[in-house]
């Protein structure tokens, strides 16, 4: 189904966005009405749980960007494109120059507007209007210029119903792995106590105590190269679990050595990423994958699993304990926070008695199995998938 493609511009009423108040001589407050800044824009919703706050006089000389209910927030400064629908029942806000504001006509449903946003067709008339590819900057002129594929308005009102429909049930999907997520952390400190403060006094040992060969970084892919084969992304390593279907084909100059393949015993390792967070996640692959590579951009750690449970591993590997430690000496190069496999092999972790980890890994497993089941029946690659079709007209 074909729709008449329309700019931005002409759909609405205000495109707008705000300024720092320190800047124009005003201040913070302690409380009064809430400041806006990017990180308030979590997960397609407006977060407060940090937010900044100005009183009633920098919110008038700074007028011009109060937000009202209804209005489409998207972020055009650092992280670009997160977006969010202001509630019906949202307090009187501002926000900085980071943040613009769309307020749309009544002949554009508000929810249908953000959800395109979220759409690979606006994603890529983002990435192209961008001021540079290394400046990560969204001007007002630049969403204006944007064009949007516009039904009616009650086809607009059905399609946001029915991505509203699946949004809610990926919402409960992913509160549930949330829950699952904390029975396991409540039952690892039962059973072994927090591992920073190390109440039960186990043994603590750096990494390299239960790794059985060499660490080893995955294959680099060329353009060039003569060997055709299936890589790994990060995202694959990432999660909490192993996702088989996070990989990509790529091109190698020598045909990959067994040990690029990706082994059930191998803990693999995110070695580098603009995300802090990201950085040394890892989990073991659920088998033996002689078609999937790892990419250099994961370190291979081979386990030695007659010293320590892999469940165990994962979990206390996801413990404040290693996390702490992978932050504080990761290093930065152009943005991009890495680790390295002599820094792998001093991280210290937990080492309590192997018959009490096989019983935790037991829990842990079937524990984990139900996030797994809850993540595949609406993961982020199918509600994008239905995303792309509502924007295509095929819903």
């Amino acid at each position: 189904m074909m729709w008449e493609k329309v700019p931005v511009e002409t759909l609405t009423k205000v495109v707008t966005k705000g300024t720092t108040p320190t800047s124009v001589g005003y201040q913070f407050s302690t409380e009064g009405i809430p400041f806006l800044r990017v990180n308030n824009i979590q997960d397609d919703c407006i977060d407060l749980s940090d937010v900044l706050f100005i009183n009633s006089d920098t919110d008038l000389a700074l007028k011009r960007s109060r937000i009202l209910p209804n209005d489409v927030l998207i972020s055009i400064a650092g992280t670009i494109g997160r977006s969010a629908v202001v509630p019906e029942d949202a307090p009187l806000m501002n926000c900085n120059q980071a943040v613009a504001i769309i307020r749309l006509h009544e002949s554009t449903n508000t929810h249908f507007f953000r959800y395109w946003l979220n759409s690979q067709d606006a994603i890529n008339q983002i990435s192209d209007l961008k001021v540079t590819a290394t400046i990560s900057n969204l001007s007002l002129g630049c969403i204006n210029k944007l064009k949007i594929s516009l039904p009616p308005l009650e086809e607009q009102k059905r399609i946001a119903a029915i991505l509203d429909k699946a949004d809610r049930v990926r919402r409960k999907r992913q509160e549930a792995i949330r829950l699952t997520e904390e029975l396991g952390r409540s039952i690892f400190l039962d059973m072994f106590g927090d591992p920073v403060t190390n109440p039960k006094g186990w043994e603590k040992v750096p990494l390299s105590k239960i790794v059985k060969g060499d660490m080893r970084n995955g294959l680099s892919p060329s353009t060039k190269g003569s060997y055709h084969g299936n890589v790994l992304t990060l995202a694959a390593v990432t999660q909490g679990f192993f996702r088989s279907n996070e990989y990509k084909s790529g091109m190698f100059d020598v045909n990959p050595p067994e040990n690029k393949k990706v082994h059930r015993s191998d803990f693999l390792v995110c070695r580098g990423n603009g995300n802090i967070n990201l950085v040394g996640r890892a989990c073991f692959p659920d088998q033996n994958y002689q078609d999937i590579l790892f990419s250099d951009t994961i370190i291979g750690v081979p386990v030695d699993m007659s010293i320590i449970n892999q469940s165990f591993l994962q979990a206390v590997w996801n413990s404040s304990l290693v996390r702490s430690q992978i932050e504080q000496q990761a290093c930065t190069t152009n943005g991009t926070y890495k680790i390295n496999q002599t820094t792998l092999k001093n991280i210290k972790i937990l080492l309590p008695p192997f018959s009490l980890q096989s019983k935790f890994g037991a829990t842990f497993e079937s524990i984990n199995s139900i996030k797994i089941k809850f993540s595949l029946l609406i993961s982020e690659n199918l509600f994008n998938s239905l995303l792309q079709r509502a924007f295509r007209g095929e819903l």
